[in-house]
């Protein structure tokens, strides 16, 4: 009888064993789509939304530098004036589009790399613009233009409307 409670008992034990086991399992799995979901957010692409003219080819363009950069990008057609505007940025710093991300205005041909800095170093401020079209910026420097590249400022665009050189490209 004495060996019967002995393995009794290791039964016992070995049972408590696989329960605690399984409850661990299902913790687990439990946590599992949390532990995905904040993983996926973690290397999800950085969303971009572009507001831009309906027959605009540079800003096609300037998308697709920003979908090759790692972007997700939302295009809106007809036009940037009303984004600009709704996001505070000064028309002087004006282009053919208009991108928002994280709450910030990206005005122009800015550079992917800039828009990355811009979201890592999160100035106050209410974007980051390159105005005009300037030959050689991204959107700008496709074939047409036979290899040209014009020197450009990136500007980092204040909340009381001046502007500073965020990254000179000679």
């Amino acid at each position: 009888m004495l060996n019967r409670n002995r393995t009794r008992r290791g039964v016992e034990s070995a049972g408590a064993s696989i329960d605690a086991g399984r409850r661990r399992a299902i913790i687990g799995m439990l946590a599992l789509p949390a532990v995905v979901s904040a993983c996926s957010t973690a290397s999800a692409a950085p969303v971009i939304r572009v507001h831009l003219g309906p027959s605009c080819g540079c800003c096609r363009e300037w998308v697709r530098h920003l979908e090759a950069n790692g972007f997700a990008v939302e295009t809106f057609e007809g036009g940037n004036s009303e984004a600009r505007a709704r996001l505070g940025m000064p028309v002087a710093y004006g282009s053919c589009h208009t991108g928002e991300i994280e709450g910030y205005a990206v005005e122009g041909h800015v550079p992917a790399s800039e828009i990355i800095r811009l979201i890592d170093d999160r100035p106050d401020a209410i974007g980051i613009a390159v105005p005009g079209m300037p030959i050689g910026s991204p959107g700008m420097d496709g074939p047409a233009y036979g290899g040209r590249v014009d020197p450009y400022d990136v500007l980092l665009v204040r909340r009381d409307g001046s502007a500073e050189v965020y990254r000179a490209y000679r």
